[in-house]
């Protein structure tokens, strides 16, 4: 594999087998793996977030894994900052390196080589967002938002809050909407070809049959006890939003049985899945591997990864 000319990613919904595949293919070509997923990045919460055991790494060296604090605040800003140092750092030590996770904004960002530049902030325009967002409600703030830029929020989800606030605080700010400032910070060439594969599934029920195979693992390996952890510490925006614990607190406080709580988390990681494919399948760059139509997902994606250093 030609020298700092590509980066491989690896992309696809949650229990898709992107770890996995990651790992073979680091292995093959002597890559070492940055992850892209938002709750990876946070320590303490490794079950719920599906953080690759030190078993799963095969000894392939991982990045932006389980560093960050549950209390502390990270934005796509930040990412970039940290995967694009990373990615610089991995080639030019004479290695190839892979980009895989589910988080499809991190991702986009990273292949689109958004240029997020500093922001001016104003205090007292961002409370009084805040305080319109606790009155008027979530859904409410996204209308306003659409009302000036409709494409950034159909990509926001009216749970993010803080992103739509700030969005509406660059624009009261700027006068330039998130929309106009992606547009103008794609015009920075990426100084490496992306090579993007997605797993995924023809039919879908086989994918959600690995999530809910997923989360009954979890139960086994502790996931409650890593929740009750989780619920007596003050957490973050980010790490608030982590799809395991938020579902299994009810059962934990008594305030429903275990079977149900398992069922509320399988149902919120199924539509999460659904979700990030939304996402991905806009994206005709993607190189698709439907592992219920192959008998071997790792020569399939060494196929495209040659074909296309061709």
């Amino acid at each position: 594999m030609s020298k700092n000319n590509f980066v491989i990613f690896v992309v696809g919904p949650t229990a898709s087998g992107k770890t996995s595949l990651a790992v073979e293919l680091a292995l093959k070509y002597n890559a070492e793996i940055v992850s892209a997923d938002s709750m990876q990045i946070y320590k303490g919460i490794s079950i719920a977030s599906a953080a690759p055991t030190e078993a799963e790494k095969k000894g392939v060296k991982h990045h932006l894994i389980e560093f960050l604090e549950l209390n502390e605040s990270f934005t796509v800003a930040d990412y970039l900052v940290l995967a694009r140092d990373k990615i610089n750092k991995i080639l030019e030590s004479g290695k190839n390196c892979i980009v895989v996770g589910g988080t499809g904004l991190y991702i986009n960002s990273l292949v689109d080589n958004i240029q997020f530049t500093e922001q001016e902030e104003n205090e007292t325009i961002r409370i009084e967002l805040e305080k319109e967002m606790d009155e008027k409600g979530a859904e409410y703030m996204l209308s306003v938002l659409a009302s000036f830029d409709p494409e950034a929020a159909m990509k926001l989800h009216q749970n993010n809050k803080r992103r739509i606030i700030r969005a509406i605080e660059v624009y009261k700010l700027t006068g330039k909407t998130f929309t106009e400032q992606n547009l103008l910070s794609r015009q920075t060439e990426l100084p490496y070809k992306p090579i993007i594969i997605g797993i995924n599934y023809k039919d879908r029920e086989k994918l959600y049959d690995r999530i809910n195979r997923r989360v009954d693992l979890m139960i086994e390996n502790g996931i409650l006890n890593e929740a009750k952890k989780y619920l007596s510490l003050k957490q973050g925006d980010g790490a608030a939003q982590a799809i395991g614990h938020k579902e299994l607190i009810p059962y934990i406080l008594g305030e429903c049985d275990l079977d149900t709580a398992t069922e509320n988390l399988k149902r919120a990681t199924r539509r999460y899945a659904k979700r990030q494919l939304t996402w991905f399948t806009k994206d005709q760059r993607i190189n698709w591997i439907y592992s219920d139509e192959t008998d071997n997902v790792l020569a399939d994606a060494i196929k495209i990864i040659e074909t296309e250093m061709k």
